[in-house]
């Protein structure tokens, strides 16, 4: 929680100053060294063209400070201004708001530990924010492989997530906070950003809901790219099925629960019935009618009280 590494530049990428638009760029992260330092070096070459600069706060959510090493020395060889902090209780929504806490200028823009972006993504979602005068903006999440997976994955699209024309508007169930930028007064009415009870997981949905209801929009930016590392052990089938009962079980922190719910006792027999048939037609199809099973499962489990998922 104390501000640890800062580290201010009269270059590009100094703190804000008046009349200047300026981007904290905050980043959680968890015992992801190799990732971060990644990610940190590729921010570094971040395109600003003299319309912006930007910052970075790093978070880390392990309390035994992994990630401040890593933040001292990014900070020691660079010019950009960085803020390293640590929440120590392991909670996502808490190491969001703590992020939050340090950001300055007018835009916040969020990004995982373990992606990273194109050289032009934050003028891309800077862009397209100020022309569309929205809260925020939300861009691609592409698959990084460093390894060639299984056909059935790339077939299945397993890792790959929708895109949208630039410029759409989003409803709360498509939004994430992988990759987004946020007008920094849109929070300003917000007595708790992100919520703790959605420590594992759910907390950006809860967030673009509240707002949403708050009547503030956003839209989509497909030129704001970033990259995700999809590790081996991401393929695992059971991965995929621990991922799909925890969003099951999140979900029923929502408001709309019981309608969730009246759904997946409807649904969730029908995909089990279909799944002995999907499997004649090869593991992807098999795979994504589990999937889609056990988010439906996921939920009744957790409504009784029995799912036993709590992490991935």
């Amino acid at each position: 929680m104390d501000k640890v590494v800062e580290k201010r530049d009269s270059r590009t990428n100094r703190g804000p100053r008046a009349g200047e638009r300026h981007i904290s760029v905050c980043i959680c992260t968890f015992r992801r060294p190799d990732l971060l330092r990644r990610l940190l070096e590729r921010l570094e070459q971040q395109q600003t063209n003299g319309q912006f600069t930007f910052s970075v706060v790093v978070t880390d959510n392990d309390s035994a400070r992994s990630a401040q090493h890593i933040a001292a020395e990014f900070a020691a060889g660079n010019r950009i201004a960085v803020t390293y902090s640590c929440e120590a209780r392991r909670n996502i929504a808490l190491a969001r708001n703590e992020s939050l806490s340090h950001a300055e200028g007018d835009f916040v823009a969020f990004i995982d530990d373990d992606e990273f972006p194109r050289d032009g993504w934050l003028a891309a979602m800077l862009e397209v924010c100020e022309e569309c005068q929205v809260a925020g903006v939300l861009g691609p999440v592409r698959p990084h492989f460093e390894e060639q997976p299984p056909r059935w994955i790339i077939d299945g699209r397993f890792c790959e997530r929708p895109e949208y024309r630039t410029g759409r508007v989003m409803n709360w169930e498509e939004c994430r906070t992988g990759n987004f930028l946020l007008r920094r007064r849109t929070l300003d009415r917000l007595q708790q950003v992100f919520n703790p009870i959605f420590g594992s997981g759910g907390e950006d949905k809860d967030f673009f809901m509240r707002m949403m209801h708050l009547g503030h929009v956003f839209v989509w930016c497909n030129e704001g790219v970033v990259h995700e590392t999809v590790p081996r052990e991401r393929w695992k089938r059971s991965y995929m099925v621990k991922r799909a009962m925890l969003r099951g079980r999140n979900i029923l922190k929502h408001p709309g629960r019981i309608r969730l719910v009246v759904r997946s006792l409807i649904a969730g027999p029908v995909y089990l019935m279909v799944l002995p048939f999907a499997l004649m037609f090869g593991q992807g199809v098999f795979m994504k009618y589990c999937i889609k099973f056990f988010d439906h499962a996921g939920r009744i489990l957790a409504l009784l009280g029995l799912n036993p998922v709590r992490e991935r």
